[in-house]
């Protein structure tokens, strides 16, 4: 009796099983994974001796001292004239290195993306649809995946073995791995591209390489150069990581600050690198919306 009461509740329409919805079930999990970091972090002896200790705030509060100059004798480094005209021009390195970046990103990126389209490339606006261009597809996306995958941060210890040390180095490592992310995303816009402009153009008769440059281009580009913009802003936050392998600009001279316990001079480089990065976020947020 069990088992036939069973089977007419499955089958009833209106008794059924919940969907596993997959949002969900991944909120889920990252949820109970955050709580048991937490649980672990807070449970862990060694970091309630060390984190919320007496000892740390005292070393954080002498820190600070140190980097706002309050109790040294000596007038801090961002009350000096001359130090904010020579933090300066590292600034401006800075920021040359990041528009050296984003150029040569910008300039690989518009050379390949279009190769790197799966509906270009072996879709039904592939050129010929031969074996040679899928193997330009292949190795235009595994070229992007390269790029990408290894941070700028190694790209400018390798690129230093090879240039000597300066904002080249660093707009050279900047611009590699940028070239893989805008790649990327330039590919995925003209996959996704409204495909009525482009039926109704192959309808008229046009041809492979009209329909690239009158109904694809047209389309790709303003979205294109809007990804351009944000990762300059990316970029520019980047540079001084960079500077830290002996790129120059602000990263080198906070490596060298922080080893010989400048910390006025920290202090101030800090301040100008608020300041390029503020610019920057203003600068590309006009010609973003130039752009649209």
């Amino acid at each position: 009796m069990s088992q036939m009461n069973l089977m007419a509740g499955v089958s009833n329409p209106g008794h059924r099983f919940p969907r596993i919805n997959f949002i969900g079930v991944s909120i889920a999990i990252v949820v109970a994974l955050i709580a048991a970091s937490w649980t672990d972090l807070l449970t862990s002896d060694r970091l309630q001796a060390n984190f919320f200790s007496a000892e740390i705030a005292r070393r954080a509060w002498e820190f600070l001292k140190d980097l706002l100059g309050i109790g040294t004798g000596v007038t801090p480094a961002f009350f000096k004239a001359s130090q904010w005209s020579d933090k300066g021009i590292l600034a401006v390195e800075t920021l040359a290195m990041s528009v050296l970046g984003i150029g040569i990103a910008a300039a690989v990126a518009l050379a390949t993306f279009m190769f790197g389209a799966r509906n270009i490339m072996t879709g039904e606006l592939s050129p010929y649809g031969s074996v040679a261009w899928k193997g330009v597809f292949v190795l235009t996306r595994a070229f992007f995946t390269l790029t990408r995958a290894i941070p700028e941060l190694v790209w400018a210890m390798i690129i230093i073995f090879v240039f000597s040390p300066g904002i080249l180095a660093g707009g050279i490592a900047l611009g590699i791995h940028n070239a893989g992310v805008l790649g990327k995303l330039g590919s995925e816009v003209v996959e996704g591209l409204d495909q009525r402009p482009i039926r109704a153009l192959r309808s008229t008769g046009a041809g492979r390489l009209q329909v690239l440059f009158y109904a694809v281009l047209p389309q790709a580009l303003p979205r294109f150069v809007t990804y351009l913009f944000y990762r300059w802003e990316v970029v520019i936050r980047t540079t001084i990581v960079v500077g830290f392998v002996a790129a120059g600009g602000l990263g080198l001279e906070f490596r060298l600050a922080m080893s010989h316990f400048k910390y006025t001079e920290v202090a101030l480089i800090l301040l100008w690198y608020l300041i390029i990065v503020l610019a920057v976020d203003i600068v590309a947020a006009y010609l973003r919306r130039l752009a649209d």
